[in-house]
């Protein structure tokens, strides 16, 4: 154990796209660290089993959930009310995103709107839903906000991801500062490779690969979720407007995504077989 077990003990969570993937161990190590979580999606099914799996895996677990989609500002202040009706949380992860690859100049504006809508509109309705409450009831709060290496560096044929994943690092660069007097901290995280089963699928096609990671290996989720936790914990509580790469030194050596330079000479049929492999978006 990295930490004392109860390091977020008497924290509330508020974790969008909590359902799966790194939410989902995000949510299981704060609540192994004894704080209450409340995850986010938009899909009741997968929220279900979520609850459940976290449940039977961490005991007495104080996990409840939200369906909503957060691209809709007004879904987003409702849960957020219904939220604070049952304990204002004091914790905001921004982890819910979309993205997928494509050829940018083949994207539809459906498609670029996908994902600016999640990653970047939904993460900004949350944060200022969040920070509103936070400074009218003059209590403090932290938002952490996952991004990507592209956040920093750009991402070919992840375009749209990059852009709003930049966003999110000037939204929490921003807010540091305006929001520091009222005690709100803003914090991110860049990660490298960290294997889920939907990134593989919709940004892996040749599988996951370590050529370009001096480490030689992908990430582990407890390594992300002990640096999640860290972050939004008191012993950082003088670390504001940062982001932390966690990348086993991929960044050091150009950081580009795996495949990205073979992309670059794709044929049309590649690029058709790509598309249908890729999930409906």
């Amino acid at each position: 154990m990295a930490f004392a077990p109860g390091l977020l003990a008497g924290r509330r969570a508020l974790v969008t796209g909590g359902g799966t993937g790194l939410g989902l161990s995000i949510a299981r190590r704060f609540l192994g660290l004894g704080a209450a979580v409340v995850i986010c999606g938009r899909r009741a099914a997968v929220l279900d089993a979520a609850v459940a799996a976290l449940r039977a895996e961490v005991p007495d677990a104080d996990v409840t959930k939200h369906v909503c989609d957060i691209r809709d500002a007004a879904a987003v202040e409702t849960m957020l009310d219904d939220v604070w009706k049952h304990g204002a949380p004091d914790i905001l992860v921004n982890n819910a995103a979309a993205n997928f690859l494509a050829q940018t100049h083949r994207l539809s504006a459906r498609a670029v709107d996908a994902v600016l809508g999640t990653t970047l509109h939904g993460a900004a309705y949350c944060t200022i839903g969040c920070g509103r409450r936070w400074i009218e009831a003059g209590t403090p709060g932290v938002v952490l906000s996952i991004l990507t290496l592209s956040a920093l560096q750009g991402g070919a044929f992840t375009a749209p991801s990059a852009m709003a994943k930049a966003g999110l690092l000037a939204m929490t660069q921003s807010l540091a500062v305006e929001w520091g007097p009222h005690g709100i901290r803003l914090v991110a995280i860049a990660p490298g490779t960290f294997p889920t089963e939907a990134a593989v699928a919709r940004l892996r096609p040749g599988g996951v690969e370590h050529a370009g990671v001096p480490l030689r290996r992908a990430g582990k989720h407890e390594e992300l979720t002990d640096l999640a936790a860290f972050l939004v914990s008191d012993h950082a509580g003088y670390i504001t407007g940062e982001c932390v790469v966690a990348d086993g030194g991929r960044r050091l050596l150009g950081g580009a995504r795996a495949g990205a330079q073979e992309m670059l000479d794709w044929t049309d049929e590649q690029w058709a077989q790509q598309r249908a492999r890729t999930p409906s978006r």
